[in-house]
């Protein structure tokens, strides 16, 4: 039988954007307050999944083991580095998170049987590696938020109270919204960037945050004026504003995952349809049995 195990580990690192053909104000231009001179740091959180078929000892590999090789391989050369100077993989092409995980993929498939890098820089933004190439996944996380009612205007107050329960009061309720942003694309050999990564947070906050934030749907925002705000149908209408944006910065709008309490969170595949999901998921599964 196979299995998917994942093992976490940490590193603390500075890096910076820069690149020397460039002058001090294109650098400046181009990457900002990461351009500073000697750089900045962060506390970087990785996981890595490997898979492979259970042995004797009801173990995909001896996590003790695998925790030695990320430890040789990756944590101790990284942690406490900057990171521009202690591999010659960030010397050729930024170490930008996405290019962290792909180049962190590479140290390690030697070793073990990797389906997936993730590397977090800060809780709200990570990167993800599947070893396809120069092609990556990049998150940003933000919030906001708001209030809505859930009801159909055609239905009577008692039909939506049996559909909608408490969530069809007249007066609404409120929720603190935590969206989640995924986007795909191929880094570049140069910048190690999938996408500029300042343009991509500006459009989320411009389109998404800034008209969603404090207000009651239902009223506020035209298109639920007869579409029900459900966490669905609000993952529908901001993937729907997100999607052509994304790409004119030449990148895919890949997911977008709405989480609106502990017990409720909804995700849109933006790149594919629900059956190519589906089809993924299918494969995961005879993976694991």
């Amino acid at each position: 039988m196979q299995c998917i195990v994942n093992r976490r580990a940490q590193f603390s690192a500075s890096h910076r954007y820069w690149l020397p053909e460039l002058s001090e104000a294109e650098n400046t231009q181009r990457f900002g307050l990461c351009a500073r001179t000697p750089g900045h740091g962060h506390n970087y959180i990785l996981y890595v999944s490997l898979a492979g078929e259970l042995d004797e000892y009801g173990m995909v590999q001896n996590l003790s083991e695998v925790k030695q090789v990320i430890k040789r391989e990756v944590t101790s050369q990284l942690d406490f580095s900057h990171l521009n100077d202690v591999w010659t993989e960030f010397q050729q092409t930024l170490p930008t998170t996405e290019n962290i995980a792909r180049v962190i993929w590479q140290r390690l498939a030697p070793y073990l049987s990797l389906v997936r890098i993730q590397l977090f820089e800060h809780p709200e933004l990570w990167a993800e590696y599947q070893g396809n190439g120069m092609e990556a996944y990049l998150t940003l996380s933000t919030h906001f938020s708001a209030a809505h009612r859930l009801a159909r205007p055609d239905l009577s107050y008692e039909e939506n109270s049996e559909i909608y329960g408490k969530c069809a009061r007249p007066n609404g309720h409120g929720h603190n919204y935590h969206l989640e942003v995924t986007v795909k694309g191929e880094i570049d050999p140069r910048t190690g960037m999938l996408v500029d990564l300042g343009a991509l947070q500006q459009i989320i906050d411009d389109l998404v945050v800034e008209p969603l934030d404090h207000t009651f749907l239902n009223k506020d925002i035209a298109y639920f004026a007869e579409v029900v705000p459900t966490a669905e149908n609000i993952a529908v209408y901001i993937s729907n504003v997100l999607r052509s944006p994304i790409q004119e910065l030449g990148a895919t709008l890949h997911k977008v995952k709405l989480i609106e309490s502990p017990n409720n969170s909804c995700e849109i595949y933006c790149d594919q349809t629900i059956q190519g999901v589906r089809d993924q998921q299918s494969e995961v599964r005879e993976l694991v049995h």
